[in-house]
């Protein structure tokens, strides 16, 4: 997805610029943007402006002139970015739906991946742009990283007159930058950001990887508690922006990061990102000295980040100046635990009627003389009109007791004579039993190569596997040492097979016959209320165990599960011919109902 709120940590102090072609495996290479909820979305271009106004990292004076040897974002080319419309489709299969920036020459759109029903994000721009070379080459070295932490690229092609990125988009996921927006966050939740991000960051550097566009809009934290770096190496090509030291840029941009979360500000004097900067003349001060009740140890990390031209931690600890410096200071300090958690007050204690009687000794001011007891008056003398009056209500309540035990005896056995009746009718067969279910295959509408890092197996052949022929079959390719798929970056999660019945309904089984025996797979199913599943996580039901199959796969449930989505999980292949080399598939799919 595009970027929807872009700032920058790095724009407006740049010099040293060079080609952005001469920083493909290096600095000039950018990140992949993905999606947010629309209402995270504000317009770039209001974002270039503020960050043409906002100064970089760890700059003391933000209006002191740019020193050499930082990054740089070129001008913008006159290049008009292509007028595309909703609708349109790239490749047969990418459809374009909503235009979320335009900018520079370029476009970034919200798309649906037809092949693989699920969203994805689509940058355009001309073929003829001058950046367009090197967007490739971004998005390219980007896609081969394979790091979970970051939004992956899923495509990069040149076609048309045109080169399209395309990437994941993550519409579950919220940006730090509406994060920051309700408040500074606990000292646990700044802890597990920075930690997270300069970890993802040091892994990204040592393939030669950088960022150098890493604002609070480019870092999203998942339901889970994950956080997501989008913008690796695309963000910057599109833009232009290059370093001449990548590392420290990025490690400043971190530190920022850093010091919004702790005190909900921007690190320098210019509004950002929808953040307050600091009082003017005041200059880079330490976050403890912002806020109140801000953790010692994470205030003084971020100074280290954050140091520039002089400026330094509380402590004079040496500055952090790569990602993976600021990972190992951050793994060295002690860890930062997660609030304990807070329980309402109970009830007030009520004492019973038993506590206030004789037994509940009554609480007395301190003072005051105790209460006399009050007596108890005797009980009233028996007359000979009492007691007879006493013997007749006896003797009424005796016969009215009798009288109910009667007729409900009378209900008892009138009940069971009806009953033997309806019995006796049911077996001469008056009465029709319920017949038994009849299982039968229920319609597929839709298949799809279950891919959760956006490269599907063999996508093209998916549909041989529903087919009605058990003679054809949807077959994986041949890998070599590992029965995990080669142990592939890319195929660690296997891969398998989506079903789409076209609409939610019971499943009380499957029956799946297996290219070959020997391959270790599962049956999951879609939640209810599931609208395209993509990940193994959006398979919450389980129809069979994971386990070694052999030519079939069968299953019969008790209870229906209901579902629209089916997936056929392979997790390892069967060996093919040899003790090293592994291959699997299947061969026909029957979803029962």
């Amino acid at each position: 997805m595009a970027e929807r709120s872009t700032s920058a940590v790095e724009v407006a102090d740049n010099s040293g610029d060079e080609p952005p072609a001469a920083q493909t495996d290096k600095a000039t290479t950018g990140g992949v943007a993905d999606g947010v909820a629309k209402a995270q979305k504000t317009e770039d271009s209001a974002a270039e402006t503020e960050e043409s106004a906002s100064g970089k990292p760890g700059s003391r004076d933000e209006n002191a002139a740019k020193p050499k040897g930082t990054e740089r974002q070129k001008a913008a080319p006159a290049v008009a970015a292509p007028e595309l419309h909703s609708g349109h489709k790239l490749a047969r299969r990418y459809r374009l739906e909503e235009c979320v920036t335009r900018l520079d020459g370029f476009s970034s759109w919200r798309a649906v991946d037809e092949k693989l029903r699920r969203a994805v994000g689509v940058h355009l721009l001309p073929a003829d742009h001058p950046r367009a070379r090197s967007v490739l080459a971004a998005a390219r070295s980007s896609a081969l990283l394979g790091d979970p932490r970051f939004v992956q690229v899923l495509d990069a092609v040149e076609e048309d007159d045109l080169v399209y990125v395309v990437h994941e988009w993550l519409p579950d996921a919220t940006e730090l930058t509406a994060i920051l927006a309700a408040g500074p966050m606990e000292a646990h939740d700044a802890y597990q950001l920075v930690s997270q991000v300069s970890q993802a960051m040091a892994a990204a550097h040592r393939e030669g990887l950088a960022h150098l566009k890493l604002t609070p809009g480019a870092v999203l934290r998942s339901s889970t508690g994950q956080y997501r770096i989008r913008g690796l190496a695309v963000n910057a090509a599109l833009r232009g922006i290059s370093a001449e030291r990548p590392q420290r840029t990025d490690t400043e941009a971190i530190g920022a990061l850093l010091y919004a979360a702790l005190t909900q500000r921007w690190p320098y004097e210019t509004d950002a990102h929808g953040l307050a900067g600091l009082p003017k003349g005041v200059g880079l001060i330490a976050p403890d000295q912002v806020r109140a009740g801000v953790h010692r140890g994470l205030s003084e990390l971020a100074m280290r980040a954050l140091v520039n031209e002089g400026a330094t931690a509380s402590r004079q600890d040496p500055p952090c100046t790569t990602p993976d410096e600021l990972a190992k200071a951050v793994a060295g300090m002690p860890r930062v635990r997660p609030p304990e958690p807070t329980f309402a007050a109970p009830p007030e204690y009520q004492r019973t009627t038993y506590q206030q009687g004789s037994y509940a000794r009554p609480a007395t001011p301190v003072g005051q003389p105790a209460a006399r007891p009050v007596p108890i008056p005797p009980p009233p003398l028996q007359s000979r009109t009492g007691k007879a009056l006493k013997w007749t209500v006896s003797a009424l309540l005796i016969a009215a007791l009798g009288l109910a035990s009667w007729q409900v005896a009378d209900h008892m056995l009138n009940r069971k004579s009806s009953n033997e009746t309806t019995q006796s009718q049911s077996v001469d067969g008056d009465q029709e039993k319920p017949a038994p279910r009849t299982p039968k295959n229920l319609k597929i509408a839709e298949t799809g190569v279950f891919a959760p890092n956006g490269d599907g197996v063999k996508a093209e052949d998916v549909h041989l596997a529903t087919d009605g022929d058990t003679g054809t079959a949807w077959i994986t390719p041949k890998y070599s040492g590992y029965a995990n798929f080669g142990n592939l970056p890319n195929r660690r999660q296997g891969s398998g097979i989506v079903v789409d019945l076209g609409s939610v309904q019971d499943v009380y089984g499957v029956d799946v016959a297996m290219y070959r025996g020997g391959q270790k797979a599962e049956v999951l199913a879609a939640g209810e209320d599931a609208s395209s599943p993509a990940d193994l996580t959006d398979f919450s039901q389980r129809i069979t165990e994971l386990g070694q199959t052999g030519s079939n796969l069968k299953a019969a449930l008790d209870k229906p599960v209901r579902t629209r989505y089916v997936l056929i999980h392979i997790t390892e292949l069967a060996p093919d011919g040899s003790a090293d080399q592994f291959r699997g598939g299947i061969s026909e799919i029957k979803v029962i109902g």
